[in-house]
């Protein structure tokens, strides 16, 4: 084993490996959400408002999409993580290759799927017809491109799951750079548009992907898969799937509940599908550091579960409870008075930028919950607590499908009522995540 490229985190301060891992795991994710906000600034503003709004609105139906291969990458993690914790080395190597089987499968399927159902799907979601062919165009090169981020996602999560956050975040830089310059110069230049900003994304993950992967087969020696290995080993491959189709459904679920909640933003015309569009990217930024420190706890978690550390598991818990604390805290600044100024880096539209700047004060009550369900949802999903995936999921549909219809239907909220919705539901998928965790099933899961 080549020590410097696998990392246990099985020993020594929580504090220090969880923020040493969480770093580079938050530089790569901020690198990666650049180049989508790229997306949105150069169409925005090069394009226009409606065309900013198409790429919106296909947003959480490319995550539906994606959900399956992302799912699947996070199972194939966590039981390669559970492995090396456990010291079963054999068994890394073949949870490597078999979840790699699986994850090409699942990707080539849901991408064909996306594919052939993009137009209908908009037009049952009513999306507004000023935008609907810009939105198909979109939606289907995003979907012709998602085995190239399934296959960065893929060796991410395997380098991950050995304790290696940096070498993912080396090649998603490189990524981000290339998806600038060819969005500029495919926009620019070349007057692709929506077509554009979407294929220049597919080369960047493509070029991603094959950067991880050749590193990983000259680096890891786990990689390097032994011929006797190699064959397929159907109990790998279902306890991949076991581990990774909850998190999947858990993010289909999620898309889902957020197509729903599209479909109400669409009803009230494309100035509001533009806000929320420019809105959502800069909730996807404030997520990175939550995310990545969840990806930071789900790796420990997997590493001393299958070491057999559940103390160590709870003091990492402990750590991101507080970094939740003090991020939350931060963001609320800038979103409570520099509103307008965030928004006008997407878009121009006097209307667009004030219902943005609206909407992101009102959200931004809520980050602490958002943080809470990244931090308790990664310790269950490292300890191999399928089901709560599930139920993590169902919250989501919960809130958004409860709150949107009758919030926006107050006459004194109306379309606030989006914005409402969003934080609601995440401080009703918070609260239950964090009682999931404190009910304590979890610490009886992991590797037999």
């Amino acid at each position: 084993m080549e020590k410097k490229a696998v990392y246990s985190m099985t020993e020594g301060s929580p504090t220090r490996l969880l923020l040493k891992f969480t770093l580079p795991m938050l530089i790569g994710n901020l690198f990666q959400q650049l180049y989508n906000m790229v997306d949105s600034i150069v169409v925005g503003r090069f394009v226009g408002a409606n065309a900013l709004a198409s790429v919106g609105a296909t947003g959480s139906l490319n995550f539906l999409f994606f959900a399956m291969s992302f799912g699947i990458a996070a199972g194939v993690g966590v039981v390669v993580s559970q492995y090396f914790g456990a010291g079963k080395m054999d068994m890394v190597e073949k949870s490597i290759i078999n979840g790699m089987y699986l994850l090409a499968v699942v990707s080539a399927v849901m991408g064909l799927i996306g594919i052939i159902s993009a137009r209908w799907i908009l037009v049952v979601l009513d999306t507004p017809e000023i935008i609907l062919d810009d939105a198909v165009v979109y939606m289907r090169v995003s979907c012709a491109g998602i085995l190239a981020i399934a296959a960065y996602n893929g060796v991410a999560s395997v380098l991950r799951a050995l304790g290696d956050s940096k070498t993912p975040l080396y090649f998603m830089v490189v990524a981000c750079f290339i998806n600038i310059g060819l969005d500029l110069l495919f926009v620019i230049t070349f007057q692709w548009s929506v077509f554009g900003v979407a294929f220049a994304t597919v080369i960047a993950q493509l070029v991603a992907a094959a950067g991880a992967f050749c590193y990983a087969l000259y680096k890891i020696p786990y990689f390097r898969i032994q011929k006797e290995h190699r064959r397929v080993r159907t109990d790998i491959i279902s306890r991949c799937f076991t581990l990774g189709l909850p998190i999947a459904l858990q993010n289909s679920l999620i898309a889902f509940s957020c197509i729903f909640l599209q479909k109400v933003v669409n009803g009230f015309g494309e100035n509001v599908v533009a806000a929320n569009t420019a809105l959502g990217r800069i909730e996807q930024l404030v997520q990175q550091p939550y995310s990545s420190l969840g990806a930071a706890i789900t790796t420990y978690t997997g590493q001393n579960i299958g070491a057999g550390k559940i103390d160590r598991v709870k003091q990492g818990y402990r750590v991101g409870f507080w970094c939740a604390v003090i991020f939350s805290l931060l963001m609320l600044i800038p979103a409570q008075f520099f509103g307008d100024e965030v928004i006008h880096i997407f878009v121009e539209d006097p209307e667009v930028i004030a219902i943005g700047a609206k909407g992101l004060s009102i959200t931004s009550f809520f980050y602490f919950f958002l943080g809470m369900i990244y931090v308790a949802r990664s310790v269950l999903n490292g300890a191999g607590d399928a089901l709560y995936a599930m139920i993590n999921g169902l919250m989501e549909v919960i809130g958004r499908v409860g709150f949107a219809v009758p919030l926006t239907k107050l006459p004194f909220i109306g379309m606030w009522g989006i914005f409402f919705t969003t934080g609601l539901t995440w401080a009703l998928t918070g609260i239950v995540s964090m009682h999931r965790y404190y009910k304590g099933k979890w610490q009886f899961k992991g590797i037999d």
